[in-house]
């Protein structure tokens, strides 16, 4: 019924290619892997500056209310694109791009759009987060749980 058919090649010396038979190709095309997006084409820049510039400016102060590092991580299409981490809880304090350096005490993963509505004063923190926008996870310390909730308040932009 069935027929066993050996499959092996059977090739000789002087088989295969012969000079001149193939083409040089040229170098290959680049992979289509997306460029990292540059840091000036988000809208949270210039906020994440501005609140640098106030904690190096009240920094001292904001360390002896808040004693807390908080670490943003921003998102676009469900992927975070950047992190910042607002550290108020070591020396003068410090704001830098990137994951926090210790342990962060809370931690926003937020989209863009929202941080932005957030900032702008257009939404509300406590129904955004009731709704989903954004997400909150954090070690909670007895007494700082208002004052961290208050973080993404316009007025502590502005000094207020």
């Amino acid at each position: 019924m069935w027929k066993r058919i050996d499959h092996q090649l059977k090739i000789k010396a002087g088989d295969g290619p012969q000079a001149g038979q193939f083409k040089e190709l040229g170098p290959g095309r680049e992979t289509a892997v997306p460029h990292p997006l540059s840091l000036s084409e988000f809208q949270t820049v210039p906020v994440f500056e501005d609140i640098s510039q106030h904690v190096k400016e009240v920094g001292d102060q904001l360390v002896k209310k808040v004693n807390a590092i908080f670490q943003l991580d921003i998102t676009k299409d469900g992927k975070t694109v950047h992190q910042w981490t607002i550290d108020l809880k070591n020396g003068s304090g410090d704001t830098y791009l990137g994951p926090a350096r210790l342990p962060a005490d809370t931690i926003f993963t937020i989209p863009e759009p929202v941080f932005m509505e957030l900032i702008l004063g257009k939404m509300n923190p406590q129904k955004a987060f009731l709704a989903g926008k954004f997400k909150v996870s954090e070690v909670l310390h007895v007494g700082t749980r208002q004052r961290r909730s208050s973080l993404l308040s316009k007025s502590h932009l502005r000094g207020e």
